[in-house]
Order: structure tokens, then sequence, then C-alpha cells
């Protein structure tokens, strides 16, 4: 049995002969003219197509797409016959899946390898791994290249520090982090040490190079703020090269306190008894350290410091206390005296670490010469530091004793304001009376 597209039951019938359709008992009688069928060509025996048929070589009526607007599976009611099923689409070919599921893990590793590079994730960045300053070409490991009795220049004394990569320059030059224990102030802290490009120069081989200590302000602590690019302290000092206004510095920027600013707690730079000894660590670890593993100068010729605020502070005292060991000085928005709360009981201690007295105390002594290079923003937050630092100025600057004084116009208490204004005086004013790098 059949059934029609209703539904209904139907006795089963033959297929009327083509181009006929059934006349029953529900369908008037139709005439029409017999559906013509398809030719299709034969092929002789060349292979060429022939026509065949009672048509043959009549113009072909276009072709009509059969069962059209009947569903698929259903009887035709044109032709009588079953509509065949939809054709399947196809399945993408082999090759274009392939290049779908290539792109697809190209973009998955792209978002992987950018995800890994901002968490400093190995092996997409270089943070972490070993770092060994001095490897020039022809020099051999460590710059130890032969050397000139009479040299200005102080090789590597060792032993070699382990540096690790904090984070590398475009230039190539790394920003390498150490830990050290202090031998002489027992002070366990970090260091973290840069030295420019022309460090690496063939030409510079047997060249000592002058050693800069960077003291952060505010807490100092568990950072110093200038081993991050982003205040560009490296590639400032590296274009004053560039420009002629300033020296090749190496760069030591150790922590300044020994734990975090609390409360207003801070170390002033300073052996506050009973405290950690930060001045001990500030003026003989860090400086030893440096020459352990640096190519550095043997006199104070090639030795300085540079702060802001408090670090500011440490660095003034330190060359007006060690002015045999260090030379020049550029501080931004200084204190001009000792004012932590841990000086209290020890008056002297303090009396001791004051750069007012410090100064003249040097200036009574007729030397050595040392070269102070202030700076100080006229919209500072502190409103007391440039009349405190241009007091200190107009009593201090005689005989052993040199300064300048930038002061920069809307400048703020911030590292943002100092750095680039270094570049417009003091690191010059330095820069003239220092050496290096030097045979």
């Amino acid at each position: 049995m059949s059934y029609s597209p209703d539904g209904q039951y139907q006795p089963y019938q033959p297929y009327p002969p083509e181009g006929q359709r059934p006349d029953g008992p529900y369908q008037q009688a139709q005439h029409t003219q017999p559906l013509p069928r398809q030719q299709y060509p034969r092929q002789d025996q060349y292979g060429q197509g022939q026509q065949q048929g009672p048509y043959q070589g009549q113009q072909q009526a276009p072709r009509q797409d059969r069962h059209q607007g009947v569903a698929p599976g259903e009887l035709c009611p044109t032709c009588g016959h079953v509509a065949p099923e939809a054709e399947p689409e196809r399945r993408p070919s082999r090759v274009k899946r392939w290049v779908i599921a290539g792109g697809t893990v190209l973009a998955l590793a792209g978002i992987a390898a950018a995800a890994m590079t901002y968490f400093e994730i190995p092996p997409f960045t270089d943070k972490g791994s070993a770092v060994s300053f001095g490897d020039t070409p022809g020099a051999g490991k460590g710059g130890d290249a032969p050397q000139a009795a009479n040299s200005k220049a102080l090789m590597p004394t060792g032993p070699k520090a382990d540096f690790a990569n904090s984070m590398t320059l475009p230039d190539g030059t790394h920003v390498a982090v150490t830990t050290i224990t202090g031998k002489k102030s027992g002070f366990k802290g970090k260091v973290w040490v840069w030295a420019p490009k022309e460090y690496n120069d063939p030409k510079f081989a047997k060249s000592g190079f002058p050693v800069m200590i960077a003291l952060p302000g505010g807490a100092g602590f568990p950072n110093n703020y200038w081993m991050g690019t982003d205040l560009g302290l490296q590639k400032s000092v590296s274009k004053w090269y560039e420009e002629g206004k300033g020296k090749p510095f190496i760069l030591a920027m150790p922590v300044l306190n020994p734990a975090p600013d609390d409360n207003g707690t801070y170390w002033d730079g300073s052996d506050i008894p009973g405290q950690p000894k930060m001045g001990t660590w500030l003026t003989d670890d860090v400086p030893d350290l440096m020459r352990e593993n640096f190519r550095t100068i043997k006199s104070r010729d090639g030795w300085a410091f540079m702060g802001s605020s408090t670090g500011g502070f440490a660095g003034l005292k330190a060359v007006l206390k060690y002015p045999e060991k260090f030379k020049a000085v550029i501080a931004s928005g200084p204190d001009i005296v000792p004012d932590s709360l841990l000086w209290k009981g020890h008056e002297q201690e303090k009396a001791a670490n004051n750069p007012e007295l410090l100064a003249k105390e040097l200036i009574n002594k007729k030397g050595p010469d040392v070269y102070l290079a202030f700076q100080v923003g006229d919209n500072e937050s502190n409103k007391k530091t440039l009349p405190d630092v241009q007091k200190f100025i107009a009593t201090y600057t005689k005989g052993p004793i040199h300064t300048s004084l930038r002061v920069i116009p809307g400048g703020q208490h911030n590292a943002k304001t100092y750095v680039p204004n270094m570049g417009e005086g003091p690191i010059q004013f330095i820069s003239k009376v220092m050496e290096g790098p030097v045979e």
C-alpha cells in the first residue's frame, strides 16, 4: 500500500504512462501534453556525444527542477515519484580543516605567549636569568685584561656575586639584583646594579668606570625605586653621556632602610645605636660589592651619590662625612638635618651625622674638596625645603665646599620631577670634576 500526501489510504495503482496523470473518481480528466523525457548524449566509438531520440536536433526546453515545493520523502503530485531526501551539507575539505585548526592553534599560542610575557613567566622573559658583567670580547671573563702598574682603574677584585636579571632595557643592558650580607654592617639586603652599554665595549676593556650610588626617598624598602626603568634614570645616564653632559656611570641601587616606613620611621642612612648599621651599609658594603664585581676607579674621583628626599639627605651626609671616599652628590629635595625618631636619646651620634656640622668641620679642615649639586622644585610639598637648601648653600659654600642649585619651575617633590632636571645642570656640575672611563 501507499499513502497519499495528506495521509489518506489509497488503493495501489501502477505508475501511469509517462506524461499522463490518472483519472479517478476524485479527479477531473486532465488533458496535458506529455512531458518530454530528458535526453542524454550517448557516446559513439570515438567518444563523441550523439543526441538520440525523437527530439534529436531540436532545441531542448530548459530543464526544470523536479519535485519543486515538495518536502523531502513525500510523493510528488506532478510526477508521482517520492522526492529525494535533501543532500547533506558538504564537509569542509581536509585542507580547509587543517587551515582552520592551524589558525586556531596559532591564535591560542599568541595569547598564551603574551600572557606569559606580561606575567614574566619563562621562557618568554629573561627575568631571573643569571647576569655577568664585564664579559668583554678580548678582555676575558670579568674584565681581567692586562693592567698597567700605574693604572687609575681597578679591576674586579672578587668574589663574584650572583646577579639575577631584574629587567632588560631596549639597548640590551640589564638591571640586575643580588642579595648580600654586608661584611662590615652585618646587614643583609638587596642591591640592584646597572652598567651602561659602553661597559661591554671592547675599547673600554681595560677601563674603570665611575660609580653612582642612587638612593630613593620614601621607605626605600623592600625596593629601591631607581631600579625601575619607568623613571628613566638608566636611559638618561646613557643619553647624557652621548650628549657630552655626563659620565657613563655604573649605578648601584641598594635598599635604603632595613624595614618598611612604619608610621614615619626611617634610619637617616646612618648607624643609629641599637639599629641596623645603615650608614656602614651604604658607605662601605655597597662600594665593596661594586669593586668586587666591576671595573671601577681607584680614587674618590670615580665615586658619587645621588638621591631624592631622605635619599638626598643620606647621600649629602655621606659625602660630607667621608670626603676621602666620595667626591660628589646630586641631592634632590633633601632634608638638611637628621630628623629620624630613632635618634631619641642619642644626641651625640645624631650630631655626628648632621650635614651642617659636617660641612663646618670640613671647612675647618680645609678639605678635601667636595661638589654638592642641589635641585629643588618651587612647588615642593614641604615649603621649608627650598629655604633650608638656600640657607645651607649661603652658609657653607666656601673653601673645599662647592655647590650649585637648580630651582625647578613648578617642580614637585617626586622623582619624575628630578630625573629630567638632572640633565639641566646638576649632572654637568659633578661630571666635570669626576673621572672615567680611565685606564
